[in-house]
């Protein structure tokens, strides 16, 4: 089955889009049901397989040498990997140079899809301290529950080697052995889960997008990103002496499903299951380092946040000079690892930023009928990314095991 699920998964995509092209309202309301049960499905299995996943393998390597060597290699190359998506962005905007938009159309009444509640960087970092064990389990809050698990999966790591200790690493197991079998069903079954992606996306790139005004700026964000995806992240692997085609081979499975989902939270439980069983990360690695990166390696919401933030700013007549863009750099990087691994999480990012200085966030709405296919392509570059962090980390960890000791 495993040698032929790219062929089925094509399948289910070609089969999707002739579903989207008949262009049936019965049918088309049939395929969003099925792709929101689906995206549920794996959403309320990304939450248990993050806390599960960072307490066992912290358990097992406890606070030691080896967890700060794993753990300073992940937030390396995320930083890396995240720079360099964003300096591809800005590249590709100097060259394409994209133009104002009409004053007609930005002065038009074109509000923003939801208000937008202002958040200094003090309450988004007091809002990361759980102050209820539950909370961050019923908000989805990823980084507080990182940091629960990082608290408990070291405090276990300390305890005495008791039989309770034993039973309690023996408990947690055991809980995410049942989770991956869950898991190892939904994906299984996946296939129709695509028809109904595909199916749905098709959809509503039929009901017609603004693309002649933006055509500029969705080709520096694609350009970017296709970049990143193809050229630059390849190169981090190769410096690694790792094959990026065999690697991306073996996270097709994960890369398709994120771009399906829009979500690298959800998309989480295939991409640890491709690393473990395709790339052969080993599972402690694969388990430690995934949950991190699905929170803070956002490398195409970087592009986009820097990109976008100088196309608001531009059309607001605010001048862009290296010095306004070096700082958007640092705030676009920073923004994206704090941005949660969710559907639209950076376009509602950046429209927060643009309101903090601002500018006129109507703008966003005009970029908003295009956002669906640009989310498609950050989501599948972000868990692209993901797994190259992963599969250098593993690398870095044989490495430094392999070297001798002084």
């Amino acid at each position: 089955m495993k040698k032929y699920q790219i062929i089925i998964w094509l399948a289910a995509l070609v089969v999707g889009v002739g579903v989207g092209l008949l262009r049936i309202d019965a049918v088309d309301a049939v395929m969003s049901v099925i792709a929101t049960i689906y995206t549920r499905l794996f959403r309320l299995l990304a939450v248990p397989t993050i806390v599960l996943a960072v307490i066992t393998t912290l358990a097992s390597l406890g606070g030691g040498r080896e967890m700060g060597k794993m753990f300073r290699a992940t937030v390396t190359y995320t930083l890396l990997t995240t720079g360099a998506a964003a300096i591809a962005g800005l590249a590709f905007y100097l060259i394409v140079a994209p133009g104002n938009l009409p004053p007609s159309l930005i002065n038009a009444e074109n509000p923003s899809p939801a208000a937008v509640e202002e958040v200094s960087y003090a309450d988004h970092l007091v809002s990361v301290i759980p102050d209820n064990i539950v909370k961050p389990f019923l908000d989805g809050n990823v980084l507080a529950l990182l940091l629960l698990c990082f608290a408990v999966g070291i405090a276990i790591s300390k305890m005495p080697d008791t039989q309770p200790k034993r039973s309690l690493i023996n408990g947690l197991t055991g809980l995410q052995d049942l989770l991956y079998m869950l898991i190892r069903w939904l994906i299984a079954v996946l296939p129709i889960g695509i028809v109904a992606f595909s199916a749905q996306l098709v959809a509503e790139v039929g009901s017609g997008v603004m693309l002649d005004s933006l055509g500029k700026y969705v080709l520096v964000i694609v350009a970017g990103n296709c970049s990143q995806f193809f050229i630059i992240l390849p190169l981090f692997l190769l410096l690694k002496g790792i094959n990026p085609i065999k690697m991306l081979k073996g996270m097709t499975p994960a890369v398709m499903m994120a771009l399906f989902t829009k979500s690298s939270a959800a998309t989480l439980p295939v991409t640890m299951d491709n690393a473990e069983k395709r790339v052969g990360v080993k599972p402690k690695i694969a388990r430690f380092v995934l949950p991190i990166c699905t929170t803070v390696n956002m490398n195409g919401c970087a592009a986009f946040i820097f990109v976008t933030s100088l196309f608001v700013m531009q059309n607001n007549g605010m001048p862009i000079t290296w010095a306004t863009m070096l700082t958007w750099f640092f705030i676009s990087v920073l923004s994206a690892v704090g941005n949660a691994g969710v559907p639209m999480g950076c376009y509602f990012l950046t429209l927060s930023l643009m309101s903090g200085i601002g500018a006129n966030v109507g703008i966003m709405g005009i970029i908003l009928p295009i956002y669906t296919i640009i989310d498609m392509i950050e989501t599948a570059e972000n868990v692209w990314s993901d797994s190259c962090v992963c599969a250098i980390t593993d690398k870095v960890m044989d490495s430094s095991k392999s070297l001798p000791k002084s």
